[in-house]
């Protein structure tokens, strides 16, 4: 189920996502912080892609643009599509419930449900029936199906993020968004949550955005985006860790440079 949609995704050309000339800036006058300055990128389908930067670089600022939690300053930015620029408040809200899906390093489940009743929260919120069938594949997929009557308590740091990846999932995404999604697990299970992210791409064709400052992380991508000072200012195809290592080491020298 999850297959065919997704690869009919891929089939319509064109990007996953899109941002043209996008700038951010927060506050105004002497105070004014520019997050992003003219930041242009294009996405395939069924890709997986990382953003890394040193802090302050405009990581998640970028991360939150593109999926349209934020409005950027000036440019504009879309999914598949769609123009998000163009949309209203009620009908953006609509796209990332629909349309989009969302990690994160702090797994934002709810304590009193058990597993199954989070990953289905956001069918339930938008008034809509759970596929029994689906569910099951999530579940069995994440590896949870015999946790699926948990809680949150009752579960690991790494089942409780597989759970949250299940949940983004449910409404099956044209594009999942991470930001740190390994930062709060040790290096063995963030591994395993890594390989399915690029499990995820390789055999339903998932495309996949991630923010991360790990370079283990960034080698199981396909393309590393990295940011300087608002700026996008190189990309790493294939990428190793080793490779990715010493690009950042490279970038947070200048940066570091930049602002002396």
């Amino acid at each position: 189920m999850m297959r065919q949609r997704n690869q009919a995704a891929s089939r319509t050309g064109g990007h996953a996502v899109r941002l043209e000339a996008v700038s951010k800036v927060y506050g105004k006058g002497a105070s004014a912080v520019q997050a992003l300055r003219g930041v242009s990128i294009t996405l395939p389908y069924s890709t997986f892609t990382a953003v890394m930067g040193p802090s302050g670089s405009g990581k998640s600022t970028l991360l939150q643009l593109a999926a349209g939690l934020d409005r950027p300053t000036s440019g504009r930015a879309w999914i598949g599509l769609v123009d998000l620029s163009k949309l209203s408040e009620t009908r953006l809200t609509e796209l990332r419930r629909d349309r989009v899906g969302f990690v994160f390093q702090a797994f934002n489940l709810m304590p009193s449900l058990t597993v199954e009743q989070n990953v289905t929260l956001p069918l339930r919120l938008a008034g809509r029936r759970a596929d029994g069938r689906l569910v099951a594949e999530l579940l069995g997929r994440v590896g949870l199906t015999e946790r699926r009557r948990h809680r949150p308590a009752e579960l690991s740091g790494g089942q409780q993020q597989r759970a949250a990846l299940a949940r983004a999932l449910i409404t099956q995404p044209e594009v999942l968004f991470a930001d740190e999604p390994t930062g709060a697990l040790d290096l063995r299970t963030g591994r395993e949550v890594l390989g399915l992210f690029r499990e995820l791409v390789d055999t339903l064709g998932q495309t996949v955005v991630m923010v991360t400052h790990d370079p283990v992380a960034a080698s199981y991508t396909d393309t590393v985006l990295f940011l300087t000072d608002g700026r996008l200012v190189d990309g790493l195809d294939h990428p190793t860790a080793e490779a990715v290592a010493e690009r950042m080491t490279t970038l947070a020298g200048a940066d570091e440079v930049a602002r002396c």
